[in-house]
C-alpha cells in the first residue's frame, strides 16, 4: 500500500483525523496541543489522530496530499478543514461544534 493509499485509508476509516505532532495526551508542540484542545471543546468525544513524529512517509507525504504544509492538518468527513488557527476560529465562531457534530452523528 502506498503513503498516499495509506492516507487516504485514514481519512476512510475515521469521520474526525487529526495529524498531528505527538499524541493527544502529550502533544509535541504547540500548535498540535491548541488543536485538541479545540476539538474537544467543540465537542468531540472521541476522534482519530497520527503522530506524524513517529511515522515519517505520512509527514513527508501528507503536504502533498492536501496541498497543505504544516502540521497540525485536521480533517472532517475527508475533507480538509485546515491547520491550528483555522480549526480555533471555527472553534470561536461555533462551526467547529456543528462539524464535529454532524460526522459524530454520521459514524
Amino acid at each position: 500500500m502506498s503513503v498516499q493509499e495509506r492516507i487516504k485509508a485514514e481519512l476512510e476509516a475515521h469521520p474526525i483525523v487529526l495529524f498531528m505532532k505527538g499524541t493527544p495526551q502529550f502533544p509535541m508542540c504547540g500548535f498540535s496541543s491548541r488543536s485538541v484542545q479545540a476539538l474537544r471543546a467543540a465537542g468531540a468525544a472521541s476522534f482519530h489522530t497520527v503522530n506524524v513524529l513517529e511515522q515519517a512517509e505520512i509527514r513527508a507525504n501528507l503536504p502533498r496530499y492536501s496541498d497543505w504544509p504544516t502540521f497540525p492538518q485536521l480533517f472532517i468527513n475527508g475533507e480538509l478543514i485546515g491547520g491550528c488557527d483555522i480549526t480555533v476560529e471555527l472553534l470561536d465562531s461555533g462551526e467547529l461544534a456543528r462539524m464535529v457534530a454532524e460526522a459524530q452523528k454520521a459514524a
